[in-house]
């Protein structure tokens, strides 16, 4: 029988510009960063090091100077494992993979507890330098790059077709960023918690068109780490937990823009990774409390919301325009603030979400929580959505 998984304890940094740079005086060092956060965590799940079997990280940015980072805190921790001690990537699904890999370790019966973490730093570092290695990572080095092809621009074309295709204006999706920053007010751990209006959101600087400088996601930095254990071992802690009731992944054979002519902003991949997550978990989309979303942009919530069913075809700004998607609305999305406000460290983004959908369906959120939560879905993606990963999670108190 495959042990059922869940998440019992979580600890993150609060995400803002913590990198330093080479000459300061004082360092920030990505390895106690990530020691105080597992010893956090651990003592949120109420276990001992002794108790852990695997550790899965997300892999750092190529800037962290230690490299075998795995490998360096299995060390510094003196954590000898019997399952598996490894870094993932896969852009910014890497922290995603990092989690299933953790919990795979416990379904197949490797060990019984495993840590899934990671530390993204990139804000002390030069912009032409991130922006080139952005480029090479998200698009074509012979084609996209020499062209400057970066993945703003995708989301744009995105918006671009979705306004053209619905009758949607540039306010419709701006109203998006509005929300996501009044949630991300009531978050400790966000990096933006000013609030903002609609008109403060329509008269920033243009990044690419028809997005501006609040509809796109900002340099960050943070790290995670996630307690997964086997549901006895949940159990045994006596403490509320939550479960992975689902998961649905989908991967279209395309590298981060699909040249083969198809639509656009459908978002294939999330729609079939959504549909196999709500078959294995045995629910309908309507029976989601709330969604934490790996969305960039403003346009990327509106058609991964549209494409895991949460709203209707061409109905997502619409839906956050009539307070649909907002703390108190039909299907809260991003109650975390989203990547535009509660911040993008690429590399652990997705922790960052699961660690939202685990406070939540534990009922520790304060002001931003959802009542009664009972179901959650967290998504991540691999490029534009080219590849999507999507879990289904359960309160368990």
């Amino acid at each position: 029988m495959v042990a059922r998984v869940a998440v019992i304890g979580t600890a993150a940094m609060p995400v803002g510009r913590w990198q330093t740079k080479p000459g300061d005086a004082d360092q920030i060092l990505e390895h106690e960063v990530i020691a105080r956060l597992v010893v956090e965590a651990m003592q949120d799940a109420g276990i001992d090091k002794a108790d852990v079997g695997a550790l899965l990280f997300a892999q750092p940015r190529p800037y962290t100077l230690q490299k075998y980072f795995a490998t360096f805190i299995a060390n510094y921790l003196r954590l000898p494992c019997d399952g598996l001690v490894a870094e993932l990537m896969g852009n910014g699904m890497t922290a995603g993979l990092a989690f299933e890999t953790a919990a795979d370790q416990i379904r197949l019966g490797r060990t019984k507890v495993a840590l899934a973490l990671g530390v993204n730093f990139e804000t002390a570092t030069p912009a032409i330098d991130h922006m080139m290695s952005s480029m090479r990572t998200t698009g074509d080095v012979d084609f996209h790059v020499p062209f400057g092809f970066t993945p703003i621009s995708w989301y744009a074309m995105d918006a671009a077709r979705y306004m053209h295709e619905f009758g949607a204006s540039r306010a419709d999706l701006a109203i998006v960023a509005v929300k996501n920053r009044a949630h991300a007010v009531l978050n400790p751990i966000a990096q933006f918690r000013k609030p903002i209006t609609l008109d403060e959101v329509l008269a920033q600087k243009p990044i690419v068109e028809p997005l501006g400088l609040f509809e796109v996601p900002p340099r960050s930095d943070g790290a995670v780490c996630l307690v997964l254990a086997s549901e006895d071992v949940a159990q045994q802690t006596g403490r509320p937990y939550a479960l992975i009731r689902g998961r649905g992944f989908f991967h279209e054979g395309a590298h981060q823009i699909n040249e083969i002519p198809n639509d656009m902003i459908a978002l294939q991949a999330a729609r079939i990774a959504g549909e196999r997550a709500y078959a294995e978990a045995e629910i309908h989309p309507g029976d989601v409390d709330f969604a934490e979303l790996y969305a960039p942009c403003t346009i990327v919530e509106v058609l991964v919301s549209e494409a895991l069913d949460l709203v209707a075809r061409g109905q997502g700004a619409l839906a956050a325009a009539a307070g649909e998607t907002r703390l108190g609305g039909r299907i809260p999305i991003c109650t975390s603030g989203g990547l535009g406000s509660r911040g993008h460290p690429a590399y652990v983004t997705p922790f960052y979400s699961f660690h939202e959908a685990v406070e939540q369906l534990r009922g520790r959120c304060g002001e931003r929580q959802v009542p009664d939560a009972r179901l959650g879905l967290v998504s991540a993606e691999l490029g534009n959505y080219n590849a999507a990963l999507v879990h289904v999670m359960e309160a368990m108190r």
